[in-house]
């Protein structure tokens, strides 16, 4: 049976005609496979921290399997407590136990909130370059997508003009998400303000903030909440975050949030009918992560900086390359618009961010995911979370595959 086949056609939902697997795990599924056939890849495609867990995380994971704490456990108190704490501690943000939803993973949290609010046609604001599920889930619930272009001299954020002219009545979320996957770019204080001054005219506008990156600011960059730069939206923001990449514990899937009662309950009603709950050993792991000791993260943040520097350095001497210095989260944006219509020693020619990818995975054995993935192009998304052997040998490769390439005679390069 065929897609094109009537029968096909009448089992799936017309939802799925626009619903595309996610980039990240594809691009995993193809590193996994390539490896499996015996190929030596180096991947700056996924954004996994390579670091090891707090050892308070591993020990509690195994106390509780040791306990038999192995049943159904809606939510452990402590932790929700736990989870209010460290968004007073570091954020300055109170939120009651009744105003935190916990979930397998932030994209649990964020297909339920989507889901409990979004009606057919309602509008969805998604500054791009964007992560690559915040449009998809959206469409899942019959969104209409409405991207706004950040470019790269604007530092690929979102202008208070762009956004203005962006909202309708019609809009029901507005995504933030800083610091920024694919880019770097983090908000100050200041800009998350001015955004917030925009929607405070739309009082049926929701904002998703996603500050899952929020421990890896750069070169003295601040972060900062959209909600303690808004705090008379507070009804109207999730404030969303989890372990995942603080703690180095992605396979655990633990994400939270913090919003308006009203929201985190219809959150939790969708949660319960999906799920029925996250994990009791991730729970254990996740209550002794966030209350244990955090002197891991400062010194993950430092040498992040340091593989961000050495793969910028390396990149920026590439002919045809060039990337703008992110100020957070682990990922360069990298511009490519100087390989575009290279030939490669087969004839072939790069036509765009996707075909650079593809040539990178054969020619060099570097796997990347294509910037067309994240709403903008072209670009390719590369994850320094990763050694500096990987990143020093990565960028070797790159450097000989693009050596090997016919460049255009007008290489240039306007995505500076």
């Amino acid at each position: 049976m065929t897609s094109q086949d009537p029968l096909h056609a009448k089992l799936f939902a017309r939802r799925m005609a626009n619903i595309k697997p996610s980039a990240s795990m594809a691009a995993a599924g193809e590193v996994s496979k390539l490896r499996r056939e015996g190929v030596s890849i180096h991947s700056l495609a996924i954004g996994e921290p390579d670091f090891a867990p707090p050892d308070a995380a591993v020990s509690a994971m195994l106390d509780a399997v040791k306990r038999n704490d192995t049943g159904y456990l809606i939510e452990n108190r402590r932790l929700m407590l736990a989870i209010a704490e460290r968004f007073e501690k570091n954020n300055g943000l109170k939120f009651a136990e009744n105003e935190i939803a916990l979930g397998a993973g932030l994209k649990q949290i964020i297909f339920a909130a989507f889901c409990a609010t979004i009606d057919e046609g309602d509008e969805v604001v998604v500054p791009a370059p964007y992560w690559v599920s915040y449009p998809d889930i959206a469409q899942l619930f019959g969104a209409k997508i409405v991207e706004v272009q950040c470019a790269a001299d604007a530092g690929f954020k979102l202008t208070p003009e762009q956004l203005k002219s962006a909202l309708t009545p019609k809009t029901k979320w507005v995504v933030l998400n800083s610091p920024n996957n694919p880019t770097g770019a983090v908000y100050s204080h200041d800009e998350m303000a001015a955004l917030g001054a925009v929607i405070s005219q739309h009082p049926s506008c929701l904002v998703l903030s996603d500050e899952i990156y929020e421990h890896f600011v750069y070169d003295g960059a601040n972060f900062s909440t959209f909600l303690g730069a808004n705090q008379n939206l507070r009804e109207r923001i999730l404030t969303a975050n989890g372990i995942s990449k603080a703690y180095a514990l992605t396979g655990l899937r633990i994400g939270f949030a913090g919003g308006s009662k009203d929201l985190i309950a219809q959150i939790k009603t969708i949660i319960s009918q999906d799920t029925s709950c996250t994990s009791s050993i991730s729970q254990a792991a996740a209550l002794a992560a966030l209350s244990g000791d955090q002197s891991d993260i400062p010194l993950n943040r430092a040498a992040y900086q340091l593989r961000r520097d050495r793969l910028l350095q390396r990149l920026n001497n590439i002919p045809g390359m060039v990337c703008r210095e992110p100020e957070g989260a682990f990922y360069a944006f990298v511009g490519v618009a100087g390989l575009l219509g290279a030939t490669t020693e087969d004839g072939e020619t790069l036509s765009d961010d996707s075909d650079v990818a593809r040539y990178f995975v054969r020619a060099a054995h570097v796997a990347t995911i294509a910037g067309a993935a994240y709403g903008m192009s072209p670009y390719l998304r590369m994850s320094f979370a990763t050694s500096e052997i990987v990143i020093d040998e990565a960028c070797e490769q790159i450097a000989k595959a693009v050596s090997r390439l016919k460049l255009p005679s007008n290489q240039g390069r306007t995505d500076k």
